[in-house]
């Protein structure tokens, strides 16, 4: 019988699979839940009960050949890609699978350099050599924005043997570059387009949002379920287009993806790409809908910058992701982790991220309007209650990295440890990030200078949360020996 969106095989299986009450004498260990009944209680029964191994009624995600792989067939059709697999790693995985594809030692990968660390983790472990774009910057803002075309065309010009071109789509601000102009630029000169799509999954069911990567025809794309599409975290599908052999690729995957997948997160991917691929075009509506509204809102406190579609210039930002509810906070004196730890602290409101001069509010489908009526009262307050002079805030979010070695040979080469105070003038060999957005201040092989180690003093000084390096209290920096 043909599959269809109304069909979830691996929920389906897991079902029957419990109704058939098997004796398990196979991993995991706690059989069901019974051998750890703390967990049970927390959890529930109906958990563990589907907390299960790979075995023939349920297939295997290292080689799927009958649930797991029309579940896969179901997902492609729903994104329009010519094969999705099931990514069980977070879209870290993802992210660094497409690479490790297009890219062998020593080959030349296009990219932006506002990416993800996970995507110059996989420079590290395939050898890859980055060739950064360096991102407009709105500096009212203090945010990288997208490539823009004649970046792209400039670095493919001095390029011309890259093997591929990496996109984000959007950025965590919600900024997309011109995807399919970028695409046929790539195509033109034999370059596989890769897009990181960690925040661009309701890009292919809602509407009016920005081009989605399998549209503007890129080769492969990862896409964030547990972002925007309502399944598990860690949960994630790796797109692909007509040009890429998805078995090589699976190889590619399985050399990294664990070999005991979570029946948890896979069937949650089954059945939030069912829920998307019927629904997705009401659920985004009323998404968008709430966060234009607390835009409107947010704006009319004053001194806060919801922002939108007014920063698009039909180049560097191509688009604008509407359901991303981005707030400027420097106008009212407060740096934007200050006011991620005020709306916690004193609001019990969690919201994304803060950085130095924003924050994110993370809206989807699962908010009530009496949420977003919560936070935006407490915004209003934190500018009565906390509100200053804005003189004197660092506003530069986005710093032009130097770049003096691959990450690969950085990161692997001997390496002393200096304090973050005495380490400019020396090449980087550790990530230095706030996470969230895990986009890296400093990657292995990056000049350290006097103006980053200043940035790096002042957001820890405002309570970002700095990671990435050997030194858990990042007073310390490696450098090279």
């Amino acid at each position: 019988m043909a599959l269809s969106q109304v069909d979830a095989p691996i929920y389906e299986a897991l079902r029957k699979f419990r109704r058939m009450r098997v004796v398990p004498f196979d991993v995991p260990g706690h059989k069901r839940g019974r051998g750890n009944m703390e967990l049970t209680e927390f959890l529930g029964e109906d958990c563990m009960n589907v907390d299960v191994n790979s075995m023939k009624p349920l297939d295997n995600l290292c080689h799927p050949v009958s649930v797991i792989k029309d579940a896969e067939e179901l997902a492609a059709m729903a994104f329009g890609a010519a094969n999705a697999f099931f990514m069980v790693g977070g879209t870290t995985s993802a992210v660094q699978a497409m690479i490790m594809y297009a890219c062998k030692s020593g080959d030349k990968i296009i990219m932006p350099r506002n990416v993800h660390r996970s995507a110059i983790n996989a420079l590290i472990l395939c050898d890859a050599t980055p060739v950064y774009v360096n991102p407009d910057v709105n500096h009212q803002l203090g945010i990288s924005l997208g490539m823009s075309v004649s970046q792209v065309e400039q670095a493919i010009r001095e390029n011309p043997d890259a093997k591929a071109i990496m996109v984000n789509n959007p950025t965590y601000y919600g900024i997309c570059s011109d995807l399919k102009r970028i695409t046929e630029l790539a195509h033109a000169h034999g370059m596989l387009v890769l897009v990181d799509e960690a925040h661009g999954t309701h890009f292919y069911f809602g509407e009016n949002f920005p081009i989605s990567a399998m549209a503007a025809g890129a080769d492969i794309a990862s896409a964030s379920m547990h972002k925007s599409g309502g399944s598990l975290t860690q949960s994630s599908f790796l797109l692909m287009g007509e040009r890429i052999n998805a078995d090589y690729m699976r190889q590619v995957v399985n050399l990294t993806q664990t070999t005991s997948a979570s029946y948890l997160l896979l069937s949650s991917l089954d059945i939030s790409r069912k829920r998307l691929a019927l629904s997705g075009s009401v659920i985004f509506e009323k998404t968008v809908e709430m966060a234009e509204y607390a835009r409107e809102e947010i704006n009319a406190v004053g001194g806060f910058y919801a922002f939108s579609k007014e920063l698009v210039n039909g180049d560097s930002v191509y688009d604008f992701d509407v359901s991303k509810l981005s707030v400027h906070t420097l106008p009212v004196g407060l740096a934007g982790i200050e006011v991620y730890d005020l709306l916690r602290d004193e609001y019990d409101i969690q919201i994304e991220f803060g950085d130095i001069g924003n924050i994110l509010a993370y809206v989807s489908v699962g908010d009530r309007k009496r949420d977003i009526e919560r936070l935006i009262s407490a915004l209003s307050e934190i500018k009565r209650r906390f509100g200053r002079s804005g003189a004197g805030m660092l506003t530069q979010e986005y710093i032009d990295p130097i770049v003096a070695e691959t990450p690969r040979r950085a990161f692997y080469a001997e390496k002393k440890a200096l304090p973050l105070k005495e380490s400019a003038g020396h090449v980087c060999s550790e990530f230095v990030m706030c996470y969230p957005p895990g986009i890296p201040i400093l990657a292995p092989g990056e000049l350290i200078t006097e103006e980053i180690v200043e940035y790096i003093e002042y957001a820890k000084a405002k309570g970002c949360q700095m990671t990435g390096t050997e030194d858990i209290n990042m007073e310390r920096i490696n450098v090279l020996a």
